[in-house]
């Protein structure tokens, strides 16, 4: 029985529920057998529990749906009901069925765990056919069956009232039949937006997926299969997600609906076992859908069969954009047919078969891309397809490394790729990789991205050279964590650099161009012009001159540097990151050398003068031009003064020409538009069409560029109105700046206390570095405010600082050495604020700025600009009465009596490198390099904690440092300059002084130089540094430091430490003898850790052969032996020796320690080069034993009737050509033939031979497999001949006389390499190693009978079918030996004089 106090619960529920002041929203209905009856009330929901262990309960329920159905006016905010545990009658739900009914308010139904009578399920789908406020519907757990489905289907798909947008049904399982009724439901039920199905099996996906795929209906689907989801379908995304189907039929039916689909665009059918059959019908759906952008069958189990499909459907297919197919088991057969309609078989077919797909995924530890023609066709994939941008090769086994070089050295011509990953592939390891990836990303400047990751090359730590190429980390580069939700937008703000020669009108022209931009607002321009323009001729100056102008929405700003190089060094000193976002130059000369001059210019001034220019902008463009397609800065060149020339005697042709040239040379730098424009700078009618093109170049380089936050367009705008207001002001102070992010622009705004504050400043400084980068502003983090007027900082102050030297006399300069004292700078900066504005014409130009400046900086926060910018540093930091050293008032010096800072004796060691640009054609240093060289390298020495008994000291052009005991000079040379000596003098060792240039010297050159400059070292003459021979004698006195370690690697073991170079002499400009020519040992020249590099080289070349020789590795090899003792004398502490006995005993004990290490080096280093000599030899041994192999497996080749030794030569006009590759229709070959004799195989002098007179099919198919092993192993014995010029000379060389000479080889590689080709051209036709050989015995021995059978065939046709016949053709006589009896074809010296190793055979 139910208790008092559970009947007053439901009496008192049943109350609330008739209350008409009750708003509930919904109420839950729960009968469970452990829970006493009850309610729970919030504010717009109800919760009854009803105890079915009490009849008496149980009959509430039946009240409480009556109450609900009587007063349901009522209750008009009640929109959901859910049942849980119900057990349904027919009274039950004809109460139910009353409530939903007329007006009712329900609009979602829920049922957990009900059970339905057989008459109750049928009559609830009626009603909720009939109702037209239903929404949702939910099922759980509550087996209505295939039964309870066919009726759902029925009710909603008949032509009634019902509105149900949301149909689910969870742990269930409706079966096929339920599922079809479902589907035929969805093909007419348009008001369906949800399907939700869990069903125990994935039976009832196909049907129902397939159904509104094909009906191209916007319903989201969500089918479960037991416990994971199988389809999941949003038409907002145009998603489709297929997982956990086993069923082929199912999928089948699923493929063939998207024939014609147009709401799906992702396809995801990850992980799903796919068959062949499914691909052929994939293939008809690449062939017909037209909206289908992204496929994913990664991990599908899809073989060469399927990938032949899904290549046929890419061919018909204009729209797929990105296919993966990592993780399938096709391999190279099917690789070659996927990759066929994305590639070009010839240069007559203008495009690919598919011209959208621009992503691509394959690859796997299953697949087998690398045979079969798999690495061919991506090789031909990457050099022909335009349209690709992502390519993956993922988790691949099979691709070794030379393949992935091979890839990369075919990406070195690809201009479309931008991202490459090889995520866990096994083949991407070895420095023979790394150095293909560095030299592809030299020349490529396209790839934006190359993935390494798991794979050995960056397991070893080896990837870090690549990263740091593309200017990425091991990491993907995250976006601004401050910045992610602020909206991107195009710029709105472009500038003109315009700079070239003085006395060439840019400011007329600036004036011009301004005028004709904005001629809308000025009637009367030309009146006004006539006015200012003799002003501003007065006026001029040499400084810089922004003037702004708006066009559309756009504003543009033209900088006029004044034909100062300076003024663009300066520019790029305050905007060092900007790289050349919204931005580009306008290169002006002029037709005449002065303005009063009338005579033209020749092609070769103008040439001179604009290469000159050229090289700046390459110079100072601070990002690499091989990084990305848009970062080249482009030029307009433009040619002032037409008015002044009457005539020109030869036309504009030779100018024409010489643009021309200069914009082919320097296509790699700069982008030059082709037409250049000739313009009077004084009438409009000839800038108007100059300022045309101007408009349209700002608005395609703003198209161009990378998206920017709009928040920094509004702050431009906001910043220009400041301005305006401000006039006096050219620097906002960094609380101004806030105050005014806090009241204009509310994505920087402080709402509240309770907002983040730190995060707020931390955006504002980000968008106010991103408006310095753009070159907007100037902003200075560190000292707290902003510069708004660019052209007074540039002019009044740091042009002032950079040319202060014009205030000092010469005496005055030499005086100070450079150093200047603080209060005195502070004086200067002050008399140049306050000076008294002297050009009021200004105000007239709307585009100028005014120059009448308040004083809102202190004369100290300049200096500390100064000392910033490293335009100087301080003797003392910290001290306030310091003097400030600036490299612009350093004089010359006395250049005439260079000398060392210490004594000469026989223990110095003289070292140095010269640094030049590799491109000097093209790049230079730009002139605020070495200044700023000074003060950079004075700052990270002194920041250098390590460095004993520092000494600094500089002149015009020069440093003069201490270190650590060592004397170096550091030169700067060349006109303009483009390179730097480094001299170094020192009682240490070569290693000591070498190691201190690449660790703190260089590195700093480096970072104050263009990525453009890229830099050669040589070595200088030692006699050139002892006696410091000036620049002008040392041209010829440096060699290529790569030079002399490729001579020594060229060299054999014994001969590494006799290697010696010869230095020309040096004599003065009236032949008086400066140095003699001497010789220098090259061991001499390197240092330990240089030589040890051409070593690391040696072991490497040598390793490689052994692996190719199949030779058994020994300790040697795995450096058991072989241990590099490395002794860094730069690092170790310096004992003093204290003036008594002990002291001395002590010092001398030290020596003798050092001069025991010295000695044990010298050790390592001789056993190192007599391991080297044990390693050739070897080798050598195991290169002979091939041959003999070579020899005894002939014997089996029936009696050798005819030699098989042979090779074609290609006949030209003057010379003959070796033939390492046959194609067919190659014609006027010649066939020549080997002398077999063992160990001692060559080439037959004036042997006749046999003319080929054309290649047909037949040929190439006998002869490929032999001619592919010959030539693969005779290019790689070139190669490694270099390692055996003295070891080999014993073998007869005769050969270098033909093969050498026709691969035009023999300079580089000598003799022995001839001898070695040919021997190992005779192993490469069985192999190379025995076991090899067994293994492929019956291949080998089909393409050599094949390759003899050709030759039986073409002598008999050439009439050559007897011994006397072959021995008058070739020069060859058939012999067999004595010892063991195999035969072989040798020549008549072979036969005369080894007569009695050999018995001749009957011809």
């Amino acid at each position: 029985m139910a208790s008092t106090q559970e009947m007053r619960d439901l009496s008192l529920c049943l109350q609330i529920i008739r209350s008409p002041n009750e708003n509930l929203q919904s109420i839950s209905f729960y009968n469970s057998s452990f829970h006493t009856s009850s309610f729970e009330k919030t504010e717009l929901s109800l919760r009854i529990n009803i105890s079915t262990d009490s009849a008496a309960d149980t009959q509430f329920f039946s009240l409480f749906i009556h109450e609900l159905a009587l007063h349901k006016d009522k209750h008009t905010d009640l929109t959901s009901l859910l049942f849980h545990g119900i057990e349904w009658d027919t009274e039950k739900m004809a109460i139910l069925c009353t409530l939903l009914q007329g007006k009712s308010s329900i609009k979602q139904l829920e049922f957990q765990k009900n059970m339905f009578a057989s008459r109750c399920l049928s009559e609830l789908s009626d009603e909720i056919g009939r109702s037209s406020l239903i929404k949702a519907i939910a099922f759980s757990d509550s087996k209505i069956g295939s039964t309870g489905a066919v009726l759902l289907a029925s009710a909603l798909s008949k032509n009634n009232n019902s509105q149900v947008e949301e149909l689910q049904i969870w742990e269930d399982s409706i079966g096929s039949k339920g599922a079809e009724e479902l589907a035929a439901m969805i093909e007419v039920n348009h008001s369906l937006r949800l399907l939700t199905i869990l069903d125990k099996n994935s039976i009832a996906a196909a049907p129902l997926i397939s159904t509104v795929l094909a009906s191209n209906r916007r319903l989201e689907v969500h089918i479960w299969g037991g416990d994971t989801l199988s389809i999941k379908f949003i038409p907002e995304a145009g998603t489709l997600r297929i997982s956990g189907m086993n069923s082929l039929s199912g999928l089948q039916r699923i493929v063939c609906s998207l024939g014609w689909n147009t709401t799906v665009v992702t396809l995801d059918i990850t992980g799903v076992r796919l068959r062949s059959r499914w691909a052929r019908d994939f293939r008809v759906v690449l062939e017909c859908n037209r909206t289908l952008k992204d496929v994913n069958l990664s991990r599908s189990s899809l073989g060469n069969r399927s990938a032949v499909y899904i290549a046929a459907g890419l061919f018909k297919n204009s729209c797929l954009e990105k296919l993966k197919l990592d993780g399938n088991r096709f391999g190279g057969v099917g690789l070659e047919h996927l990759l066929c309609p994305l590639s070009r078989f010839s240069p007559l077919q203008h495009e690919t078969g598919n011209t959208t797909l621009q992503s691509l995924a394959f690859g796997g530890e299953k697949s087998n891309i690398g045979k079969n023609g798999g690495v061919l066709a991506i090789l031909r994939l990457l050099e022909t397809n335009q349209t690709l941008i992502h390519l993956v090769i993922s988790q691949d086994k099979s691709l070794r490394p030379n393949d992935f070089v091979r890839i990369f050295r075919s990406l070195e011509r690809n201009t479309t790729l931008q991202r490459l990953s090889l995520r866990s592939c096994r083949g991407v390891q070895g420095e023979v990789v790394l150095q293909a990836i560095m030299d592809t990303l030299m020349v490529n400047p396209w790839i934006e991205e190359i993935d390494l990751s798991d794979t050995p090359l960056q397991d070893s730590g080896k990837a870090a050279p690549v990263y740091e190429k593309l200017g990425l980390n091991s990491s993907p580069v995250q976006e601004n964590e401050l910045l992610a939700n602020f909206p991107q937008a195009m710029p709105t703000f472009c500038r003109i650099l315009m700079c070239g020669q003085q006395h060439s009108g840019k400011n007329t022209l600036c004036s011009s161009i301004y005028y004709s931009m904005s001629a809308t607002n000025f009637l009367y321009m030309d009146q006004l012009r006539s006015l200012i323009d003799p002003i501003k001729q007065i006026a001029k100056t040499s400084e810089i001159k922004i003037t702004k102008l708006q066009d559309n929405g756009t504003k543009i700003s033209i900088w006029n540097l004044s034909g100062k190089i300076e003024n663009l060094a300066l520019y790029n000193l305050l905007f060092p990151q900007h790289g050349n976002q919204n931005k580009f130059f306008l290169l002006v000369s002029s037709f005449t050398r002065s303005p009063a001059d009338k005579y033209p210019k020749s092609s070769e001034e103008i040439e001179e003068e604009l290469l000159h220019w050229l090289k700046s902008i390459c110079s100072s463009n601070s990002k690499r031009s091989d990084q990305t397609k848009s970062i080249l800065p482009h030029v307009v060149i433009v040619l002032t003064h037409t008015d002044m020339i009457s005539q020109q005697p030869e036309g504009l042709h030779p100018i024409a020409s010489v643009i021309q040239n200069l914009r082919e040379e320097f296509k790699s730098y700069i982008e030059i538009y082709p037409t250049v424009f000739t313009v009077d700078a004084r009438s409009s009618a000839s800038v108007s069409r100059l300022a045309r093109h101007l408009r349209k170049t700002a608005k395609t380089v703003l198209e161009r560029d990378h998206l920017i936050y709009q928040v920094c367009n509004d702050l431009v705008n906001l910043l220009y109105e400041w301005r305006s207001r401000n006039s006096n002001k050219p620097v906002m102070k960094w609380n101004e700046y806030c105050e005014l992010c806090q009241i204009k622009i509310p994505a920087l705004r402080i709402r509240s206390r309770l907002d983040n504050m730190e995060k707020v400043n931390n955006q504002r400084r980000e968008v106010a570095k991103s408006l310095h980068q753009l070159g907007e502003i100037i902003f200075f983090e560190d000292l707290g405010f902003l510069v708004l007027d660019c052209e007074w900082f540039c002019s009044d102050v740091l042009d002032q600082i950079m040319n202060l030297a014009s205030k000092l006399n010469t005496a005055e300069r030499r005086l100070r050495d450079g150093f200047i004292s603080r209060k005195e700078m502070e004086k200067i900066i002050k008399e140049r604020l306050q000076r008294p504005n002297q050009i009021t014409i200004s105000t007239l130009e709307l585009g100028g700025s005014s120059k009448v400046v308040s004083h809102c900086l202190e004369a100290n926060d300049l200096i500390n600009v100064m000392l910033k910018l490293e335009l100087g540093y301080e003797k003392e930091p910290g001290d306030p009465m310091t003097l400030l050293l600036v490299p612009a008032i350093l004089d010359k010096g006395a250049t005439d009596n260079q000398s060392w800072d210490m004594m000469p004796s026989s223990e110095c060691v003289y070292v140095g490198r010269h640094l030049e640009c590799e491109e000097a054609r093209h790049v230079c240093f730009t002139t605020d390099f070495f200044p700023r060289l000074q003060v950079h390298l004075h700052n990270k020495l002194m920041r250098s904690v390590s460095q004993q008994g520092l000494a600094y000291r500089l002149e015009k052009n020069l440093i003069y440092v201490i270190i650590n005991g060592i004397h170096v000079r550091i030169e700067v040379g060349g006109q303009p300059h483009h390179y730097v000596d480094i001299l170094a003098c020192s009682t240490k060792n070569i290693t000591d002084i070498i190691r201190l240039f690449h660790q703190i010297i260089i590195p700093s050159i480096q970072s104050l130089c263009s990525p453009n400059i890229s830099f050669s070292e040589n070595i200088i003459r030692p006699d050139c540094i002892r006696c410091l021979i000036p620049h002008r004698f040392r041209k010829t006195q440096h060699v290529p430091l790569k030079y002399i370690k490729d001579i020594i690697l060229s060299l054999p073991a014994d001969g590494m430490y006799d290697c010696q170079y010869t230095w020309t002499s040096v004599e003065d400009h009236n032949r008086v003898l400066i140095l003699n020519s001497v010789s220098d040992f090259t061991r001499d020249l390197l240092s330990d850790d240089e030589f040890r590099d051409v070593l690391h080289v040696r072991y490497n070349d040598l390793h490689h052969l052994a692996v190719e020789l199949a030779t058994p590795m020994t300790p040697l090899e795995n450096g058991e032996s072989s241990n590099f003792v490395t002794t860094d004398a730069a690092n170790s502490t310096q004992e003093t020796v204290e003036p008594s006995i002990s002291g001395i005993a002590k010092g001398v004990e030290t020596v003798l320690q050092r001069l025991k290490l010295i000695e044990q080096e010298i050790k390592d280093l001789k056993q190192e080069i007599q391991g080297l000599r044990f390693y050739e030899h070897r080798l050598l041994i195991e290169l002979h034993r091939k041959v003999d192999y070579v020899v005894n497996y002939n014997t089996q080749l029936e009696e050798r009737k005819v030699p098989h030794m042979f090779y074609f030569v290609q006949l030209y006009p003057s010379n003959r050509r070796l033939v390492t590759r046959l194609l067919p229709g190659m014609t006027t070959l010649r066939l020549h033939m080997l002398c077999e004799f063992r160990r001692e195989m060559h080439v037959v002098e004036d042997q006749v031979g046999c003319e080929l007179i054309q290649v047909d099919n037949n040929a190439i198919r006998c002869l490929l497999p032999y001619m592919n092993h010959f030539m693969k192993l005779l290019t790689f014995a070139l190669k490694i001949g270099a390692h055996f010029i003295g070891g080999m000379g014993h073998m007869i060389p005769d050969l270098s006389k033909e093969v050498v000479r026709l691969l035009d080889s023999s300079l580089m590689y000598g003799t022995a390499t001839a001898a070695t080709a040919g021997a190992l051209g005779a192993a490469a036709m069985l192999g190379r190693g025995s076991n090899r050989s067994r293994g492929n015995s019956s291949g080998i021995e089909h393409d050599v009978r094949t390759a003899r059978q050709w030759i039986i065939d073409f002598l008999k046709g050439q009439g050559v079918t007897t011994g006397i016949q072959i021995a008058e053709r070739f020069g060859l006589w058939r012999v067999r030996y004595c010892d063991d009896g195999h035969v072989a074809w040798v020549c008549r010296r072979h036969l005369n004089m080894r007569r009695n190793e050999v018995i001749e055979m009957p011809l």
